[in-house]
């Protein structure tokens, strides 16, 4: 790998600052939830006397049977790090390393839904959802990533599954979101070709414990943000700066979603499985050939690096070439891996956050209003224009958008309402740039709002505020935000 690459791989994965008004906070819709401003919010996690009567308009119709959901992940709301045989993760020992996150937040607790999951599975039945994507703690079923199952994980999960279902919720799981058993890492975590087939035995563990209770199947989720964050800044666990390990780690995390994959299908359960992709598209800084191709380099590094080997058995050439014949993507290849890799899924699952605007020498620039998050623009239109590239590039595959939202620092009123507003703006603008994409022929089943509840935001700690539903950490009380009750109506109008 050159040093040129080598730079530009760093600046690629390096988080900007936002850009800031006079007083140094960010600009856009969501900075103005820091005054706390109250409306017509949520009171309590049920009943229905809370929904703002709605409003004549005219609302933009869904398909028949579209599905309406939200999502979460394992080490974000469970807690329970300790209990019932559950193993040690990455993001344990990430998050208490002094330094790693904001405030020395850890997942410990979190939103204690190991305890609390009756009480969230009303919710979500109250709220109308028709599907809950949620993720598997792979050190809760193994706690050291091998060997025999540990059943009081595996009897959780039954249990919530089950409940689920008697709720009329389609589960949706998610196999890894993550939080690698603690004792891989120390073998070499995603680096070492062997961790993708442990993944692929507790794959087939959790395929025949709860196969016929679990319609959709998700198996890797963004395995570009444990590359660019885990192995190029060192953000996330495990807390590497290594260029030429992050792309081998690339490879690893798309051979176990292809191995999970064949042992899904050696099952025989009659399910859907896919991989969870989140996707940003480029767009160049200006109109100079230069851009052109800086961008067309970074859309590879970005998307096709993950869309490519899944959907057509081949790792971008642009890309290859960039990283060298050296590189240890490269020469990590083994003959049949591509085959693994490219075995036909029923789906893919969308993730959408933000847009990236390319400059000539590779660099980036803010087009955009951000969030909190420093590292998000806020661009509904990119979101149209990712779905349809998608359809375009890679055919008819099913599509469901299983992450997509906004974090803000919402402000609990002395009226116990959470008055969201610009996140409603926000899903509102994103669900009509869904609409529009699917007006245009995307085949898009399924929309999941990023989050549920409020969670450990992983290096942020809980300062950002991700969830439609308010976790009050201190007495972990369930409220529902102002988007809460907008999505509910959302789910019963089928529309926007």
């Amino acid at each position: 790998m050159s040093i040129l690459t080598r730079r530009r791989l760093l600046h690629r994965a390096a988080p900007l600052p936002a850009p800031t008004g006079a007083t140094g906070t960010p600009l856009g819709a969501a900075a103005a939830l820091a005054a706390g401003a109250t409306g017509p919010g949520a009171d309590t996690a049920s009943g229905d006397e809370h929904d703002p009567a709605p409003a004549p308009r005219d609302v933009l119709r869904f398909p028949e049977n579209f599905g309406w959901g939200a999502a979460t992940s394992a080490y974000q709301i469970e807690g329970a790090a300790k209990e019932d045989g559950r193993g040690e993760s990455v993001w344990d020992t990430f998050s208490r390393t002094p330094g790693r996150t904001l405030n020395g937040d850890t997942g410990d607790v979190a939103a204690d839904h190991y305890h609390r999951w009756p009480e969230d599975l009303d919710l979500m039945r109250d709220l109308g959802l028709h599907s809950y994507r949620f993720s598997i703690s792979w050190p809760r079923v193994q706690a050291d990533g091998t060997g025999k199952p540990n059943q009081r994980g595996l009897d959780f999960y039954r249990r919530m599954v089950d409940g689920l279902n008697e709720r009329g919720i389609a589960p949706m799981a998610t196999l890894f979101h993550w939080d690698l058993p603690q004792a891989l890492q120390d073998t070499g975590g995603w680096e070492n070709r062997d961790t993708a087939l442990r993944f692929a035995d507790y794959a087939d563990t959790v395929f025949r414990a709860l196969g016929d209770r679990i319609p959709v199947w998700l198996t890797v989720n963004e395995p570009k943000t444990v590359v660019q964050n885990g192995y190029l800044t060192g953000h996330h666990a495990p807390g590497k700066k290594d260029p030429d390990a992050a792309y081998l780690v690339a490879h690893h995390l798309q051979l176990a979603h292809g191995l999970a994959v064949q042992a899904f299908r050696a099952t025989g359960e009659p399910g859907r499985i896919g991989p969870a992709i989140n996707l940003h598209p480029c767009y160049p800084a200006d109109d100079s050939p230069a851009a052109a191709a800086a961008t067309r380099l970074y859309d590879g590094y970005e998307n096709r690096l993950y869309l490519d080997p899944i959907l057509r058995g081949s790792y971008p050439s642009d890309v290859l070439a960039d990283l060298g014949p050296d590189s240890r993507l490269v020469r990590g290849i083994a003959d049949g891996d591509l085959a693994v890799i490219s075995a036909p899924v029923d789906l893919l699952a969308v993730q959408y956050y933000t847009p990236i605007y390319v400059t000539a020498d590779g660099g980036t620039e803010r087009r955009w209003p951000t969030s909190v998050a420093a590292w998000q623009q806020i661009y509904p239109d990119g979101f149209y224009d990712i779905l349809t590239r998608v359809t375009r590039d890679y055919g008819p595959i099913p599509l469901t958008v299983t992450e997509n939202g906004l974090p803000t620092i919402d402000v609990l009123a002395a009226d116990g309402t959470v008055d969201d507003a610009a996140r409603v703006d926000f899903l509102r603008d994103h669900l009509s740039a869904a609409h529009r994409a699917i007006t245009a022929g995307v085949p898009l089943e399924s929309y999941h709002v990023w989050s549920l509840l409020d969670n450990f935001e992983w290096e942020a700690g809980y300062d950002q505020r991700f969830g439609i539903v308010y976790v009050d950490y201190p007495t972990q009380r369930r409220i529902l935000k102002r988007s809460a009750h907008w999505y509910r109506q959302v789910i019963r109008d089928n529309g926007v």
